[in-house]
């Protein structure tokens, strides 16, 4: 068992992030890296010297942890041996100029290259020997696609029989899980010997782990591979050196440097938190949604309220000091929020009427807030009057604010403490609770987003789909709480013309774009909905003759469907009905839902439909 230590420094390598290698080397020092790997083609095309890298990293107090990566070294021919000693002293002369004492060397791609260990091995030795005599060290690195040397354990076998106190070994996350090699042996390795330990993770894609490496590296918590278990047997070595990032992602490259550092950062505390090297607060237990709140102002609060009304809610209170309503209905909570100066309306100034804030039910909202500090993501705090309950908050990547509600022991609510609640008796709740809340995300943000909500959180991603929109393709993926009381659908596009770029472009950035409202009778909340005068989302004919035959439905159970707009999705598990209703200002709509048997999903076959019904609505494209 990994015993705790101190946390371990951490690094990234320059080729993670976008600018130029200054610009780079600040943003990993603002946001709290320890060091930086310098990548050769960064210093390459740096207008300066090696020793004016070095005094900005003794200004911005980054260590330099590798200068990286040397390429085809070991085991070739002559003459390419000879030329490779002399490249060798080169990189040394470099390395001595930038204040880095490890050189970096991947295995051995070169078609040329000898498949010979022990020629590998003394290769390494005198290598290691030169730089010895400098004061320098060499790590060796196993690449996934290397030649004739591509497991990290044949790369130890080789360090081993080099036999240099200035060779050691450099493992990879990356490397090692995409061959699906074993990485607990390296608990083994002697922890003089491990020089570097890189970490990445990435999604599962069927595709040649070259391309896959290149493109679509991410950070740890935001694939799939198992990189905690990785690092978990990298503690166990007893290894003391940094953890460092070395990230291919074109997304990453294009994004600015200072979010991406922030997301890496924070992924590495994550993971030496999970491989118990540290300790950080456990994710909170979460019993749903608890309220969303409104950006609105004084006219779109009138307007947005009757459409509320419409859905089966009733107007509950009066907040005691704000011009903040409260609509209910069961378990959901609705506040339009037109306060004058506050949070809301600044997000209403950039955004239109658009949802501004999600608080989400947790058993511990102190210890919610602490691991979230932990993950550099501070608490968010506003001015509160007299007498109100204040209510821990962090915000979202797109700036929306994540309440944690945690029950108060006496049961008083935080309605009860802030608002004028009505005397009345509400009318028969149509819906139960929230169901999911979808939101739209810019182009290359996902993994942003993922991370946020798996790190902070424990929320588990989903598979990932692709759904055809009229306009282009939408990729969508679900953060969902390990109880599935909270499910967050993320979506993505790269055409400003689908429904998710329209309401990007609508809405001035990412945002809440749809909300599910769960119901144990959706035939009868359908009906009560459009007697109060809801208007609902048309659905083409076609629609339900192609249902009927894939799903062997009765004539009279795809004529219910039709009367109702209703969309049909099953499973092995069960049955799944929903409805949508018009879209508010062309900004967000909500969805009826019930969930019949076990049925986890959303739909997804559904969703072109639902797209091309609200893109024939659109009155000019």
């Amino acid at each position: 068992m990994t015993r705790l230590h101190r946390p371990l420094p951490k690094s990234i390598a320059t080729v993670s992030l976008s600018g130029t290698l200054p610009e780079k080397m600040e943003a990993a020092a603002a946001i709290g890296f320890d060091g930086v790997e310098i990548f050769e083609s960064d210093l390459l095309t740096f207008d300066g010297t090696p020793n004016d890298i070095r005094a900005l990293a003794l200004t911005l107090g980054l260590s330099i942890t590798c200068f990286q990566p040397f390429r085809d070294f070991e085991a070739m021919p002559d003459p390419q041996r000879a030329r490779n000693m002399d490249r060798a002293e080169r990189k040394f002369d470099v390395m001595q100029a930038l204040g880095c004492e490890l050189l970096m060397v991947c295995s051995n791609v070169s078609p040329l290259t000898i498949n010979d260990d022990a020629r590998a091995a003394a290769d390494l030795a005198e290598m290691a020997e030169r730089a010895h005599r400098r004061g320098l060290r060499v790590c060796y690195e196993a690449l996934a696609w290397g030649r004739h040397v591509n497991r990290w354990r044949h790369a130890w076998k080789i360090v081993q029989e080099g036999n240099h106190p200035a060779l050691g070994l450099l493992v990879d996350s990356f490397h090692t899980l995409a061959l699906n090699d074993d990485p607990s042996g390296i608990a083994d390795v002697p922890a003089d010997k491990l020089f570097f330990v890189q970490l990445a993770d990435a999604p599962r894609l069927s595709m040649d782990v070259l391309s896959w490496s290149r493109h679509f590296r991410n950070f740890p918590g935001q694939g799939q591979l198992p990189v905690a278990d990785f690092v978990r047997a990298v503690l166990a070595s007893g290894y003391r050196g940094p953890l460092s990032l070395e990230i291919f992602n074109d997304e990453f490259r294009a994004a600015p440097a200072r979010l991406t550092a922030r997301d890496g950062l924070r992924s590495l505390l994550m993971v030496e938190a999970e491989a118990g090297g540290t300790v950080l607060p456990p994710p909170p237990a979460f019993d749903g949604v608890e309220f969303l709140e409104f950006a609105v102002d004084d006219e779109h609060a009138i307007r947005l309220g009757e459409t509320l009304r419409g859905l089966g809610f009733h107007h509950a209170g009066r907040h005691r000091s704000k011009s903040v309503d409260l609509f209910r209905q069961g378990r959901v909570n609705l506040i339009l929020n037109s306060e004058p100066d506050s949070a809301a309306s600044e997000h209403f100034q950039f955004h239109g009427p658009s949802v501004c804030a999600m608080a989400l039910r947790v058993d511990d909202a102190a210890a919610a807030i602490e691991r979230a500090n932990g993950l550099l993501c501070p608490e968010w705090r506003e001015r509160i009057g007299d007498g109100e309950r204040r209510i821990p908050a962090v915000r979202a990547p797109d700036g929306t604010l994540v309440y944690l509600v945690q029950p108060a022991p006496t049961g008083r609510t935080i309605y009860d403490d802030d608002f004028n609640l009505t005397a009345d008796t509400p009318p028969d709740a149509l819906v139960t609770a929230v169901d999911h809340v979808a939101q739209a995300l810019p182009m290359g943000r996902m993994d942003n987003f993922v991370l946020f909500y798996h790190a902070v959180f424990g929320f588990a991603p989903e598979q990932l789909w692709e759904i055809a929109d009229p306009y282009g393709l939408i990729r969508s993926r679900t953060m969902v709480s390990p109880d599935r009381s909270v499910r967050l659908p993320l979506n993505v596009s790269e055409s400003r013309e689908t429904a998710t770029g329209r309401f990007l472009t609508t809405y001035a950035g990412a945002g809440v774009h749809h909300i599910a409202l769960a119901t144990d009778d959706i035939l009868r909340t359908l009906e009560r909905a459009t007697a109060r005068g809801s208007r609902l989302l048309g659905i083409p004919a076609n629609y339900y003759e192609d249902i009927g035959a894939k799903w062997g439905l009765s004539d009279q159970r795809i004529e219910q469907l039709r009367q109702h707009n209703l969309l049909y999705d099953q499973d092995e598990n069960g049955e799944f009905l929903h409805a949508y209703t018009e879209t508010f200002d062309g900004r967000f709509f909500f969805e009826f839902v019930q969930r019949i048997g076990d049925y986890q999903q959303y739909g997804a076959a559904n969703a072109p439909v639902r797209m091309a019904a609200q893109a024939q609505q659109r009155p000019n494209r």
